[in-house]
C-alpha cells in the first residue's frame, strides 16, 4: 500500500490532495482516519490510500504508527524567504542534533531514490505543458518526520501566492501520480555538498540515468560523521553504489572527511 499524506493545516497540501482526488477519481472508503474519511484507488494493481492529517507534516513522527505502508509521499507547501516559485522534492530527516522542524535528532528517514527522480522529472515535463514560470528543483534531506518507512516530501511554494496557485497544485498533483507509475532503474546516488537546492544535482538527475536519495549540503557538512553518512547510505530504498560531490560547494576539510567516509563504505566517487 502506498499512503498520499496532507494536512488540513497546510494549503498547498489541501489544494495539491484535491487534485489528486478529483483528478484521478479516488474513492471515499468506509475506513476513517481522524475523523475524515480515507479516498482510494488503485496504481499498476498497488493500493493507493490518501489521508488527511491535522498536526503539520513535518510532526508526522506516529504516521506508521497507524499505516504500514511501503511508500509514503507528503504533499506539502514549501516556504523560503525568497518567494521563489518552486516545485520540489526531497527526503525528510535530520542530518545533524538540531531537530528543531519536527522528526528525531540525527535520524534521517528511508530514501526513495527512484520515485524522486521520477516526480522531478514529471514536475519539469508538466510545467513546460502548462508554461508555468516555476523552477524545480530537488532539496537536500532536512526537517521531519524520521520515518522507517520510504518517504517522500513533494511541496509547491514558495510563499501564499503559490500555495493557492491551482494550476501548480495540479502539476504537484500529477507528477506523484505519473511518478507512482515511472522507471524504476535509475542508479541510485548520495549527493554530497552544494547549497539546499542543488542544480548541479538536479540537472545530473534530469539528464542522465541517477536518481539522488539523501543529499548533504555545505551547511550540515560540518557536522555529519562516518555513522551519519553510513546512515544516509543504508537508509535508502534502492542500492547506493556512487557519491556524487560538489567539489566547489564543500569545505575541503569537510570534503576529506567525507571522502573518508564514502570510501569506507567501498561508494564510487564523481566529483561534479
Amino acid at each position: 500500500m502506498i499512503l498520499f499524506v496532507a494536512s488540513k493545516k497546510d494549503e498547498a497540501g489541501m489544494n495539491i490532495a484535491r487534485k489528486v482526488i478529483d483528478l484521478y477519481a479516488l474513492q471515499t472508503s468506509s475506513e476513517r482516519f481522524e475523523q475524515d474519511p480515507i479516498r482510494t484507488t488503485k496504481v499498476k494493481d498497488t493500493e493507493v490510500k490518501l489521508i488527511l492529517i491535522r498536526e503539520a507534516p513535518i510532526n508526522a513522527q506516529s504516521i506508521t504508527d497507524y499505516f504500514d505502508a511501503e511508500l509514503i509521499v507528503f504533499m506539502s507547501r514549501h516556504s523560503s524567504l525568497s518567494g521563489i516559485p518552486t516545485l520540489s522534492v526531497h527526503t525528510p530527516g535530520n542530518l545533524t542534533e538540531e531537530a528543531k522542524f519536527g522528526g528525531m535528532p540525527r535520524k534521517v528517514s528511508v530514501s526513495a531514490p527512484s520515485m524522486m527522480r521520477n516526480v522531478l522529472r514529471e514536475m519539469v515535463k508538466i510545467r513546460e505543458e502548462k508554461n508555468l514560470s516555476y523552477k524545480v528543483s530537488y532539496e537536500c534531506t532536512h526537517h521531519g518526520p524520521s520515518l522507517d518507512t520510504p518517504t517522500v516530501f513533494a511541496e509547491l511554494g514558495s510563499s501564499p501566492e503559490q500555495w493557492k496557485d491551482l494550476e501548480a497544485a495540479e502539476s504537484v498533483a500529477r507528477a506523484v501520480m505519473n511518478g507512482l507509475q515511472g522507471s524504476s532503474t535509475s542508479v541510485a546516488a548520495l549527493g554530497i555538498g552544494g547549497p539546499h537546492y542543488n542544480e548541479k544535482f538536479t540537472r545530473i538527475a534530469l539528464e542522465t540515468s541517477v536518481a539522488f536519495g539523501h543529499m548533504i549540503p555545505k551547511y550540515a557538512a560540518p557536522s555529519v560523521d562516518d555513522s551519519m553518512v553510513r546512515q544516509c547510505v543504508e537508509r535508502t530504498k534502492e542500492r547506493v553504489d556512487l557519491a556524487f560531490i560538489d567539489w566547489k560547494g564543500v569545505r575541503s576539510e569537510d570534503r576529506k572527511r567525507l571522502i573518508s567516509a564514502t570510501d569506507a563504505l567501498g561508494l564510487k566517487i564523481e566529483k561534479v
